[in-house]
């Protein structure tokens, strides 16, 4: 196939966010799609997403801002608070409306996985299609499926998370690091007078923390983060677990709990990885957690996939004749933009980690005193304002939200 002349086919392995972002993007520029789920069902997790006003300056660019702003609150003011309910800050989210174009918000993984699967041109999908390896050479990429099966393509696209098979078809197993955490989601059906549209609240406690934000009208999103040993499972009777865990937090904590289906509850140990240095060889490259997998801390996992979408789109475009140059510009830019964000996000996991009193005292008082101004300022000039290069995309207006009620003073999360 050359690679100079249209149809130009790319093989995207994996399904998620990232994946379909990638697709979206690539069709949007003209390319054929392919991608491969190894799932037979073409459906995300149930977590909630944090998307910044980054990502949804992104979205707004695939023209989907508006669908996700249907379902998603827009979020005013992001509450960060000990388990005791005492304030640490409050950063006024809901102003990058004014300043970007976009809000920040918070939406349920599967319905921006199905706005973005939606969108979609075409039966580009095939799920069921495990990819475990593949092979390249001049011309294209031939992906070796788990069935004995394989596709071929101009480019591939390891889309397929932390523990990828693209990048470690590449370069070996990958060096992932357990952060010393785990962490239990949930969604809780409920209507609360503390919970109004637009809140997302962040505790710290004692080597565990607690974050809730709504995702959808009567739907609360939240996640239980403690200390413990990698590998484990719960038993029954986990939901008590984690009331006894948050046992006289304040907020609306225990409500949150109380209201939860048990079978909606997942664990999962959070990990990470060191930023790397080379992300692809020839033909082939990564994008989201299989290439910058960073921890929920920050809220920039999906935001940054997103971002990968778009900067691959773009340098493919401009690519000519030469993709394999392309994908290395691709590289080389976003390296640069998520290796921070990596070193960040696992550094503020490893403040929220802290069990000694003492370190507790000074967590908190770095909060008190830094929150609302230096790390608010870091997050907006580090995170949030690099949307700006799509925020003047030719024909497209940015949506703005009504204004939203403020959380109530609390918390405030990733």
């Amino acid at each position: 196939m050359a690679i100079g002349r249209r149809p130009r086919r790319v093989l995207i392995a994996g399904g998620g966010i990232g994946g379909l972002a990638a697709a979206l993007a690539l069709q949007r520029k003209g390319f054929e799609v392919v991608v491969f789920e190894r799932a037979e069902e073409l459906r995300d997790g149930g977590a909630g997403l944090h998307v910044w006003t980054n990502g949804m300056l992104a979205l707004d660019y695939l023209g989907l801002a508006e669908k996700v702003l249907e379902i998603a609150p827009a979020q005013q003011t992001a509450h960060f608070s000990t388990w005791r309910g005492e304030v640490l800050g409050a950063w006024p989210v809901g102003d990058f409306v004014t300043r970007y174009g976009q809000p920040t918000i918070a939406v349920e993984r599967s319905v921006l996985h199905g706005i973005l699967r939606d969108a979609l041109e075409g039966p580009v999908v095939r799920t069921g299609a495990h990819v475990i390896g593949f092979d390249q050479d001049a011309e294209g990429v031939t992906v070796r499926f788990a069935d004995g099966g394989s596709d071929r393509g101009d480019l591939l696209i390891g889309a397929d998370g932390i523990h990828g098979a693209v990048r470690d078809a590449m370069f070996g197993p990958a060096r992932n690091r357990f952060s010393g955490y785990i962490a239990w989601r949930g969604r809780a059906p409920m209507e609360h007078a503390d919970i109004p549209s637009g809140t997302f609240n962040a505790m710290f406690g004692p080597g565990t923390r607690f974050t809730y934000y709504d995702v959808a009208p009567g739907l609360v999103h939240w996640m239980s983060v403690a200390n413990g040993a990698p590998g484990g499972r719960d038993e029954p009777g986990v939901r008590d677990m984690l009331l006894r865990r948050h046992a006289g937090w304040g907020g609306p904590v225990a409500d949150i709990l109380r209201a939860t289906p048990e079978e909606w509850i997942l664990r999962g140990d959070v990990e990470g990885r060191k930023p790397e240095r080379q992300w692809g060889k020839g033909r082939v490259t990564l994008l989201g957690d299989a290439a910058h997998p960073i921890t929920f801390n920050i809220g920039q996992g999906a935001c940054q996939a997103l971002e990968d979408a778009l900067v691959l789109a773009e340098h493919l475009e401009r690519a000519g004749s030469d993709p394999v140059a392309a994908l290395r510009g691709y590289e080389a830019e976003r390296r640069e933009r998520t290796a921070p964000l990596q070193r960040i996000a696992w550094r503020i996991g490893q403040m929220g980690s802290v069990e000694n009193p003492l370190l507790i005292k000074a967590r908190e008082a770095f909060m008190r005193k830094n929150w609302n101004t230096k790390a608010f300022g870091a997050a907006e000039k580090g995170q949030v304002a690099y949307g700006t290069r799509w925020a003047k995309a030719p024909g497209r207006a940015a949506a703005r939200p009504a204004a939203q009620p403020a959380a109530a003073p609390g918390a405030a999360a990733e």
